[in-house]
């Protein structure tokens, strides 16, 4: 007879041990799911702003006896602006490109149209996402047009305001609702470790009316839920990638590509997991701990 009953006592905490990783595991794989999204926003958020190109450009003003004397003043200017605080990336344009360009854009095959060398070279500059910020575009600006030999810097600051007011009311969404979810972990999760102490209820306060100090009592709830916190961050880990490398390998693109995003990100997934579990396990045992034993049966 008491070996049935301890079979089944096993089996019921087996069962309970379970249910609590598995809870455990779907909620960190949410939340790992908007780190990614976030992550992954925040990245091609980026990738935007880079396409938004400002353009300098040289003096209209060219002689070809000076040809030599201008390429090499030109170059200098190219490598000046290259390291200026606010380039991302910098991108010559010859005389001969400008026009080849033209007339691919007007769709015309011929020279007729054209005199030789009509439109400026310039210098196609990508500025780095900070300083798409409309509060910065002007003082990006600024500094480009300073530099001795530019002429005149052209952009389309209308549709730099447009595009970085949408992607930062995009961004804030996602931080919102990864915040909801963060906050549904910690709700979740809690109740998972809740109902699970609550069935040790008289375990806990049988070991306290025979002398076991506190202390001696949270140790082994404690060890138990940083193993089941990991085991259950593990898992849902292991399913986040897998659907995201899935995901990224049916639409042929890695996103990220900087590895240390997923680093910290499974890092935190780990560290919430356990974090929460033990602080959910200490504050449910306190709880018994400190309950008369006619209230246990009523809490």
């Amino acid at each position: 007879m008491a070996k049935s009953v301890d079979e089944f006592n096993k089996k019921r905490l087996r069962s309970s041990n379970i249910t609590v990783v598995v809870s455990i595991a779907l909620v960190l794989f949410l939340l790992g799911l908007m780190g990614l999204i976030l992550i992954n926003a925040q990245k091609y958020s980026d990738y935007i702003k880079e396409q938004l190109v400002v353009n300098a450009y040289f003096a209209e003003n060219y002689n070809a006896k000076d040809s030599v004397k201008i390429a090499k003043m030109e170059a200098e200017v190219f490598k000046e602006i290259q390291t200026l605080a606010p380039v991302k990336k910098a991108t010559y344009i010859s005389r001969e490109m400008a026009s080849q360009e033209a007339k691919k854009s007007m769709g015309i095959d011929t020279d007729a149209l054209f005199e030789e060398n009509i439109f400026p070279s310039s210098i196609e500059i990508a500025l780095k996402p900070e300083y798409v910020d409309p509060a910065k575009i002007d003082e990006a600006l600024k500094v480009i047009k300073a530099v001795p030999g530019i002429a005149e810097v052209k952009n389309d600051s209308t549709l730099m305001v447009d595009v970085y007011n949408n992607l930062s009311r995009i961004l804030k969404w996602i931080l919102g609702f990864s915040i909801l979810f963060l906050i549904l972990a910690v709700v979740l999760i809690n109740n998972s470790i809740r109902l699970k102490i609550f069935s040790k209820r008289f375990i806990i306060k049988t070991m306290q009316l025979v002398g076991a100090k506190r202390r001696f009592i949270l140790k082994p709830f404690i060890i138990e839920a940083v193993v089941l916190g990991a085991i259950g961050s593990v898992i849902g880990l292991l399913a986040l990638f897998g659907i995201w490398y899935y995901f990224t390998s049916q639409i042929g693109s890695a996103f990220v590509q900087d590895n240390n995003q997923y680093f910290w990100l499974v890092l935190l997934v780990i560290g919430v997991g356990i974090f929460i579990t033990v602080l959910s396990t200490v504050v449910a045992t306190w709880r018994f701990l400190r309950s008369n034993v006619d209230d246990l049966y009523y809490s």
